[in-house]
């Protein structure tokens, strides 16, 4: 079911996070093993709207960090 897997890479996601870092999409993509840009960005974008990650930006390109 894609629901289950999207909630595991999620979680998978936060837990692979070490507070205080900050990480680009593609980062986080690697760390998790997760195949597309597009679909990394859609579960940072979860976690971003549900407010467990926070995301700021320096010279144009985007980082996010545990909230």
């Amino acid at each position: 079911m894609k629901l289950d897997e999207n909630l595991s890479k999620i979680e998978e996601i936060v837990a692979s996070m070490e507070k205080g870092k900050s990480y680009t999409v593609s980062e986080i993509q690697k760390l998790v093993g997760i195949e597309t840009n597009q679909k990394a960005s859609a579960l940072i974008r979860q976690l971003r709207d549900n407010g467990v990650v926070v995301r700021k930006e320096e010279k144009g390109k985007a980082y996010f960090s545990l909230a």
